[in-house]
């Protein structure tokens, strides 16, 4: 008989994405045959924004995440650029870069290190506390040696993730939450010991991803080649690009494609719809546009599992993330699949690391940061940028100077959507479909699949026990029969 469990919430994220899955023996063996994705909790900013003064959306719409805000900052001013009819001085463009690449940086390694890898090591001896257990000890899991030096670079991850922040809070004013990205450019000033307080955290980090992080993803890859074939998924990729290079944004150091049913091609966004079949929305927000998108919670929608709503390219779920970037632009192309994304991810972090230390050079102390600029009576416009988990978008209407619409499309919306109009899954059940489950107690290799996309579904909320004010993540594992 096929077993239906649910991993509700998923750890070693901020908590709120709930997976069930079937698993039934195919072939001798026990596996996936299907699975849901869930998005358990509304946030609805896009309905906080509506009335207020559009310089808002930027401190706002960080507050979605409390992991990567910055590119939501950057999404929102790059729609504000296009509403007000701006562009950034070259110096304001490069602080933009360089504040959004600390933070790639930090969650690159936070993804790896924090959140990932612990998947793959035993730390029976090394890490016998609170939070690092109860915890899966799974017979593939490394041990001795390898397993104390993952752990050690564990520990050196938090200092280094320090330094990216402090790195980005030069330019940023603070981090997470960046106070300096404004409509038109950035606020604070270049001088010269800024970016030479900037270049030395940096050449820290460099000495670390190619010296310490580079080598233990190729470790892992080495120790787990089993993963290069397993949560492939559809293998359709979509990015939208990052880190404009000129002041036009035509030229990216990522730039914008998508890999659809084994073809490359260019990305058009008018191609992308949003379904809510199986959201907890009414049916007069699914199969519209963002720039037509509404935001109507029915949480007692009959067959809805999910506050996600099911974003597609051409009626096509898309998966999205560093493998997306790195495939659509050439730089990996080795597979589709859980060790892929573990391995793209490493590559694009020394990718952006060298590129910064380049885009320091280019600032000029004392030069304009940003473009003086006044709220238009009308405006719609979209920014469209990559969060370090994937194309995010911010689509923005301006009525009587003031936000009339505002929809965010987040990569996690993406990855972790539900089934679309048309039934088909989405990119994350899709991938976990196929998986092996060893022992049923220990899904660990469901979590590999879940943990190699990154699921980010709603950063920086905590769950509270009346009279205990301490903060908690618990995994529950209810065994059911399908």
């Amino acid at each position: 008989m096929p077993t239906t469990i649910t991993i509700d919430p998923v750890t070693r994220i901020e908590g709120h994405l709930s997976v069930e899955i079937t698993v039934d023996t195919v072939g001798g063996q026990p596996q996936v045959v299907s699975a849901r994705s869930a998005g358990t909790m509304f946030r609805g900013f896009e309905v906080i924004l509506i009335g207020r003064d559009p310089r808002d959306a930027a401190p706002y719409t960080q507050r979605i995440c409390g992991v990567c805000p910055v590119p939501h900052a950057l999404a929102a001013c790059l729609a504000l650029d296009q509403a007000f009819g701006v562009a950034p001085p070259d110096n304001g463009r490069i602080l933009r870069n360089l504040v959004a690449g600390a933070n790639f940086l930090d969650s690159h390694l936070l993804h790896f290190y924090h959140l990932s890898v612990l998947d793959y090591v035993n730390t029976a001896g090394l890490l016998d506390r609170a939070p690092w257990i109860p915890r899966y000890n799974f017979p593939d899991m490394v041990t001795g040696a390898t397993a104390a030096t993952l752990v050690s670079h564990y520990v050196t991850a938090f200092a280094m993730r320090r330094k990216a922040h402090q790195m980005g809070a030069l330019f940023g004013g603070r981090l997470p939450h960046v106070g300096s990205f404004v409509v038109g450019g950035c606020t604070d000033t270049v001088t010269a010991e800024k970016i030479a307080a900037f270049r030395s955290l940096l050449t820290e980090l460099r000495d670390f991803i190619n010296n310490v992080y580079l080598p233990d993803a190729n470790l892992l890859a080495g120790q787990f080649p089993s993963y290069y074939q397993l949560g492939q998924g559809y293998g359709n990729l979509l990015a939208f690009g990052v880190f404009d290079l000129n002041a036009s944004g035509t030229n990216k150091l990522l730039g914008p494609g998508r890999y659809t049913e084994g073809a490359g091609g260019a990305v058009d966004p008018g191609q992308i719809t949003e379904q809510v079949t199986y959201a907890w929305y009414t049916e007069a927000s699914g199969n519209k546009h963002p720039a037509q998108g509404l935001t109507e919670p029915y949480p007692d929608k009959p067959g809805a599992y999910t506050w996600c709503k099911a974003p597609s390219y051409d009626g096509k779920p898309h998966e999205l993330g560093p493998l997306a970037r790195m495939w659509v632009n050439n730089e990996y192309n080795n597979g589709i699949s859980t060790m892929d994304r573990i391995v793209a991810r490493a590559l694009e972090t020394k990718k952006i690391a060298d590129a910064m230390d380049g885009w320091l050079d280019e600032l000029v102390p004392g030069g304009p940061v940003y473009t003086p600029s006044s709220i238009p009576e009308q405006a719609t416009a979209a920014g469209l940028t990559e969060a370090p988990r994937g194309a995010l978008g911010h689509w923005l209407d301006v009525t009587n100077s003031v936000i009339s619409r505002y929809q965010v499309v987040t990569p996690t919306n993406w990855n972790g959507a539900p089934r679309n109009d048309q039934g088909q899954a989405g990119p994350l059940e899709a991938a976990l479909v196929g998986v092996p489950v060893t022992d049923i107690d220990q899904p660990v290799e469901v979590l590999r699949v879940v943990h190699s996309v990154d699921p980010c579904m709603a950063c920086a909320v905590h769950m509270l026990r009346p009279g205990d004010r301490a903060p908690r993540a618990e995994v529950l594992i209810r065994p059911g029969i399908a």
